[in-house]
């Protein structure tokens, strides 16, 4: 087995000389250079320790007070996910104020007063200009269930959980699958890791469903009901039924059984085809929330392909595209699956991820935002590919990664201060050398693993425990772990996705001209597997129908091409509001022609959040419709109704929610609907109604 000091290769940079005078822990190891990894990541953590907070897009660029974490060292701002998923890992057991803190920089009440009042958490700038595109703002909660004991601090938690998951629920959930909408939790660069025609629109990505945000809204459920009962509120059935609902439906809709894997992400509702898409995040958060069953979540694990030097954060890579979430590692997303793989006792790939968090931040002299795949590089020179495309020193969950790893991955320091190691053997037998004993000692603690007289299977746990004052001894034992080998892969790329399918009508139906290796999805479904070129025709429909076509190479699916639906359609025009008339009972699908030019594709937090008042003569519902930013014409998500044949219908918008409306964006300088005042506009034209099985 490869050494510690071996798995470093010579290519290193020198590490900082000078480390926090008295660091709060340290280690005593075998390995000098595992201690000294050690204190290095308690260096960077004070360094992430600021008064003040600064972004470009904030405040005309000038410093708010804040006593605070900062991101990294190019990012000096508080950001949702970096800081909660750091406080997850890490922060919140080290420093539970500064972490409070930071946590309520990200809450905010409603300055609009005509918008409904709470207390939110925000969601950042973002893809299509923020919620509701993007919807993992809930992963605030996963930092905050560690810091209940302050009793004002556990209040305005209960108050912003409610406001946030009904909010949520209101206009990101989707009944007929049981999910909520919304792009993957930090896989927010939407081409790195969605198809490549989504840089230009993100009305796909608003209406189609991530396993990682999913996850974080099933662990945000169970802390309401967690927290409803010790309330004694009644919410807490109802927490628990939506909770039990959402983990099914995860469960049901992302598995893949012929890929022993959990989809990324899938979508829209109305066409819902598999995708060959899968990220590591999302698969090691539904392990840890046991969101996936034991069977599948040992499965999905060991199928999880790994590269020599760690675990790409997206499999399989997308093609022409530059290094950053693709072809790339992130440490606190190997801090994650290192979780998971200490869930399900995977011992190869404990192993493999703790090697991969020493060997990358040894590299590079610090615990950089992420690694190109193959080399674990802090930059890789690839022509226009070229990458990371953005990376950062002392980035604060990979910090906070890094510490977890030492402390729970090595030493098996777990919640509640419950102390349960999984060590494999071969990293043991490094970390011990000729010594009895390895210890962590923290402020007030002292955790000791004493090796056993006879190094005995791959996992180590714990067979005894002694516990003398402040000190805890654990005699180390033969633990129980199923047999696993990692999947061992390259960078392996997807094909590039082809082109929308073109559907011409004729008297027989629908003719279409399908490429050689192509596959044709109708309604979700697979309809025509690749092989030569051919020409098909669908036979006409009474209800619309749905086309996308994906490539398929060396048995990897490309991701799918944008999706043509073909059918009946009715075009409603007007102002306000559009009226119609229903020409049989059944269901309907809708949307809205529209261009909403108030911020880039990018970024902002003016996507235009809507209701539509429907309707159709004795029923009346109310659904949430979404436009993103885009600068030309495009579609908005759809919305679904119900009708009877000849029923006179009527379809009304009203104002939604959306970023702007909290005052957290007062401030916000980088676009519109900051400081200039809310703002949830969009040009709205013509309504397109189907028929819908």
């Amino acid at each position: 087995m490869t050494t510690i000091a071996a798995a470093l290769l010579a290519s290193v940079l020198p590490l900082p000389g000078a480390f926090a005078a008295e660091s709060a822990m340290r280690s005593e190891t075998a390995s000098a250079e595992f201690d000294r990894l050690f204190q290095l990541a308690q260096t960077e953590l004070e360094q992430d320790k600021v008064d003040a907070i600064t972004d470009w897009s904030f405040n005309d660029q000038e410093p708010f007070p804040c006593v605070c974490f900062e991101t990294g060292e190019k990012w000096h701002y508080v950001w949702t996910r970096d800081l909660s998923f750091a406080a997850d890992l890490a922060l919140a057991r080290l420093d539970p104020e500064r972490t409070k803190t930071s946590l309520r920089f990200k809450l905010s009440e409603v300055r609009n007063p005509a918008r409904p009042q709470g207390l939110f958490v925000a969601q950042d700038t973002g893809s299509g200009g923020s919620w509701p595109v993007s919807t993992d703002r809930v992963v605030w909660f996963l930092a905050a269930r560690h810091l209940l004991d302050d009793p004002k601090f556990a209040d305005e938690t209960w108050r912003a959980l409610n406001d946030t998951l009904a909010q949520d629920r209101q206009f990101a959930f989707d009944a007929s699958m049981g999910l909520y909408r919304g792009e993957t939790s930090f896989l927010d660069w939407r081409e790195q890791n969605y198809p490549a025609w989504t840089a230009k629109d993100t009305t796909f990505i608003a209406q189609s469903f991530a396993l990682s945000t999913n996850v974080l809204h099933y662990e945000a459920l169970r802390l309401a009901e967690r927290m409803a009962g010790e309330r004694n509120d009644p919410r807490a059935a109802q927490y628990r039924r939506e909770a039990d609902a959402l983990r099914e439906a995860i469960d049901l809709r992302f598995w893949r059984e012929d890929r022993g894997l959990y989809m990324s992400w899938f979508g829209p509702a109305f066409a819902p085809m598999p995708v060959e898409n899968y990220d590591l995040l999302g698969t090691s958060l539904a392990i840890l929330a046991g969101v996936a069953p034991q069977e599948r979540a040992q499965r999905a694990l060991a199928h999880y392909p790994v590269v020599e030097f760690g675990s790409p954060v997206i499999w399989p890579q997308q093609p022409n595209t530059a290094i950053y979430h693709n072809r790339a590692m992130w440490p606190f997303v190997s801090a994650y699956a290192l979780r998971a793989a200490r869930r399900t006792a995977n011992a190869e790939r404990i192993e493999h991820e703790i090697r991969s968090l020493m060997r990358g931040t040894q590299r590079a002299g610090s615990n950089m935002e992420n690694y190109e795949l193959t080399t674990q590089d802090v930059h890789v020179d690839d022509g226009p590919l070229s990458g990371p495309v953005v990376n950062s020193k002392r980035q604060l969950w990979s910090v906070a990664g890094y510490i977890d790893m030492v402390q729970r991955g090595v030493f098996g320091l777990e919640e509640e201060g419950r102390v349960a190691p999984l060590l494999p053997v071969a990293l043991a037998k490094e970390l011990f050398g000729d010594k009895r004993e390895i210890r962590l000692v923290m402020p007030g603690r002292t955790i000791v693993l004493r090796r056993p007289k006879h190094w005995v299977g791959p996992l180590l746990g714990a067979a005894d425990v002694d516990v003398d004052g402040d000190t805890m001894t654990i005699h180390l034992g033969a633990g129980e772990a199923p047999a696993t080998t990692l999947v061992k892969t390259g960078a392996t790329f997807a094909p590039a996705q082809p082109a929308a399918p073109q559907a011409t009508k004729t008297a027989d139906g629908w003719k279409l001209a399908l490429p050689a290796g192509t596959r044709l999805y109708v309604d979700g479904v697979l309809h025509t597997k690749e092989d030569a070129a051919r020409d098909l025709v669908l036979p006409a429909s009474a209800y619309s129908q749905c086309l996308a076509a994906t490539a398929v190479a060396n048995d990897i699916e490309s991701l799918p091409s944008p999706t043509v639906c073909i059918g009946p359609e009715d075009r409603v025009a007007g102002e306000f509001p559009r009226k119609w008339t229903a020409p049989r009972d059944g269901r309907f699908r809708a949307h809205f022609r529209y261009r909403n030019a108030n911020g880039p594709i990018n970024t902002g937090i003016t996507a235009a959040v809507k209701l539509v008042q429907i309707q159709c003569g004795a029923m009346r519902e109310s659904v949430p419709v979404v436009m993103p930013h885009n600068e030309t014409e495009t579609d908005s998500t759809a919305f679904m109704f119900e009708a009877k044949a000849g029923a006179r219908c009527t379809f009304a918008l009203e104002d939604g929610f959306n970023m702007s409306d909290l005052a957290h964006f007062t401030n916000y300088t980088g676009g519109k609907g900051g400081a200039s005042g809310p703002l949830n506009t969009a040009d709205v034209g013509t309504l397109t109604i189907v028929p819908a099985r």
